[in-house]
């Protein structure tokens, strides 16, 4: 009926109706998806986590051609809660997605660009089943690279993604989620004509968990960044461009990818890097090498256990919470062994079972309140010279939120440790050494682009014991900056930073020189925008991060803001109307940082 009313008016069809219109959820299930990829195995090395991309990939085409059951197929093995939204989905399916691809005149989208999390919990178990299965009866269709690839490492890439399809408060479905553009981008293809890549400036913590971000991911529904500016204007970076032209231009942090890429690949190489060997023997190993190795070698493991009135509970489960109560009551002598093991069985505990050789060693016992959002440890039995580290007595928590909810000791110090759901504590020595050598490769090129040489030092020669680092001739030209004095006040309470930041982005807001950059540019206006600007950014986009608590520290604030500016001076001429706007309100939004005291006068 549609297509023949739309022939007879000679008009594009178009579906109308209850259905909406794509993209039905946000993020979509590509860059949920990719997003996993980047989360789990981004510390792995190039070629592995190359292969967990092509994974993904293969995994999102067979999804865009896989045909889905239909709703009556749905609600025999489902609950009739979830067949509602199933079938409403499974419509758009049809409108947008399938039937399209048997008739053109339809608009088709991609099924992992318009839907998200909601329709792959309905359709991932069994899709997967479906898919392996399929693999298995064509096994011998395959090429043998492609053979293990797809038999061999498939279902575990299927078993690890359904763990953050279905866990509760899995990060890779986070509006703003990101990745280190140093591990990350090396594997983002070029997105679709609906997609964008937004790369932001990279925190290392956040105080809010799901605010945390850090590089390079791909999103269909990204709005397409930054400030107005005509096609007519663009301009590249002229040829004749100096060094210290180009210095100006550019944010501070950018750092070119091919250089972070070559670095890389220098510091995996073992031919390329000098200096003592890496191995338990050495002084230098960290503290966690042995304990990471022995759980490799499974002489230890790690269990999440507790006790259950519901079930009959495993004999082996029973055991070692006999053992933990043991553990806890010998670690914490001055705490009642019947308190102990109340807790201990506790069906609302659970614990974290240390064990070695079959037997108890260690463990933490916990409570979450997934409404409050945060978790209660109670006991922690680990070596006394350990048990405080990663601690804080400075609590971040608001009061109200678990006051009343957790247990009071008296003479007990409470304290917090915060966790960021996108760090693999476990490879956590790994990565701080890893960025260090980065760090240093990267100093190394900046010191040998230097040419200058000075004369070395004379006054000691004359019994001046020490001289202040920033009077040593040339030490600023290599990047070197002065430590310690902090650049106006930074706001710890993240209530306060967030209302200030608040106040000043509506007052930016409101000047009459916002005007280009208070929504993304449209690539419609100017087609090669993003070919040029790396990292696009815009008052809207810096709105929706103010309200996802993205900006943990004024740096990252001050650091879009700066963004702006840098973009429209590279994309347009600097006599262009929207050079003029930049330049008054760079201005301006100075003057209120300033003014509230956020760097220093």
């Amino acid at each position: 009926q549609l297509l023949r009313k739309c022939i007879l008016q000679m008009s594009q069809p178009v579906v109308e109706g209850s259905l909406g219109s794509p993209p039905f959820e946000k993020p979509n299930i590509e860059q949920g998806v990719l997003n996993f990829v980047q989360y789990k195995f981004s510390h792995l090395p190039p070629k592995e986590r190359q292969t967990m991309y092509e994974l993904s990939k293969m995994f999102l085409l067979c999804l865009n051609y896989w045909k889905l059951e239909t709703p009556s197929q749905f609600r025999q093995r489902s609950q009739n809660d979830d067949v509602a939204t199933y079938k409403v989905n499974y419509t758009r399916w049809l409108c947008y997605c399938h039937v399209p691809q048997s008739c053109d005149s339809l608009p088709r989208y991609e099924t992992t660009h318009v839907f998200g999390r909601s329709l792959l919990k309905s359709i991932f178990t069994v899709t997967r089943r479906q898919l392996l299965e399929k693999f298995r009866v064509e096994k011998d269709k395959l090429v043998p690279e492609k053979r293990t690839l797809i038999l061999t490492h498939f279902p575990k890439f299927l078993s690890m993604l359904e763990e953050e399809i279905y866990g509760e408060n899995s990060p890779i479905w986070e509006a703003d989620f990101t990745v280190p553009a140093a591990e990350g981008a090396q594997l983002v293809s070029r997105p679709a004509a609906v997609s964008a890549v937004a790369v932001p400036t990279t925190p290392l913590f956040s105080k809010k968990l799901s605010s945390s971000s850090s590089a390079a991911s791909m999103d269909a529904s990204t709005p397409e960044p930054l400030p107005g500016k005509g096609w007519w204007e663009k301009r590249k970076l002229p040829e004749s461009l100096t060094l210290e032209d180009a210095k100006r231009i550019r944010v501070m942090g950018d750092i070119p990818m091919e250089l972070v890429n070559e670095v890389m690949l220098t510091i995996t190489d073992p031919a390329a890097m000098l200096g003592p060997e890496t191995s338990l023997l050495s002084a230098n190993a960290a503290r966690d090498e042995t304990a990471r190795l022995e759980e490799r070698r499974g002489i230890i493991e790690f269990h999440v256990i507790g006790n259950s009135l519901s079930q009959k509970s495993n004999k082996k489960i029973l055991m070692w919470l006999v053992g933990l109560q043991n553990v806890f009551s010998h670690q914490l002598p001055r705490m009642p062994k019947e308190y102990i093991t109340r807790l201990v069985f506790d069906p609302k505990h659970k614990t974290l079972a240390l064990i070695k050789d079959g037997r108890v060693i260690g463990g933490i016992c916990f409570r979450m309140f997934p409404t409050q959002g945060f978790t209660e440890i109670v006991f922690c039995a680990v070596t006394s010279n350990e048990q405080v580290k990663g601690f804080s007595k400075d609590i971040k928590v608001p009061k109200s939120r678990y006051l009343g909810y957790i247990k009071d000791y008296e003479g007990a110090t409470l304290m917090e440790c915060e966790l960021n759901p996108r760090i693999p504590y476990t490879e956590l020595s790994h990565i701080i050494k890893k960025q260090k050598e980065i760090i240093k490769k990267l100093i190394e090129r900046k010191q040998a682009q230097i040419r200058k040489v000075y004369p070395g030092l004379t006054c000691f020669k004359e019994g001046v014991r020490q001289i202040p680092i920033e009077s040593v001739p040339g030490i600023r030209e290599t990047g070197w900056k002065p430590l310690g004095k902090e650049k106006g006040k930074e706001l710890k309470d993240p209530d306060q930073l967030y209302n200030t930041l608040k106040n000043l982005l509506a007052q930016i807001k409101t000047h009459p020189s916002a005007w280009p950059f208070m929504e993304p540019v449209k690539k419609s206006e100017a087609p090669d925008y993003y070919e040029i600007i790396r990292f696009p950014i815009d008052l809207k986009t810096m709105t929706e991060r103010l309200k996802n608590r993205y900006y943990v520290t004024k740096k990252l604030f001050i650091a879009d803001l700066q963004r702006i500016i840098t973009n429209c001076r590279e994309y347009n001429p600097p006599d262009s109307d929207y050079c003029k706007c930049a330049n008054t309100l760079e201005k301006f939004f100075y003057f209120k940082l300033k003014e509230g005291g956020l760097i220093d006068k």
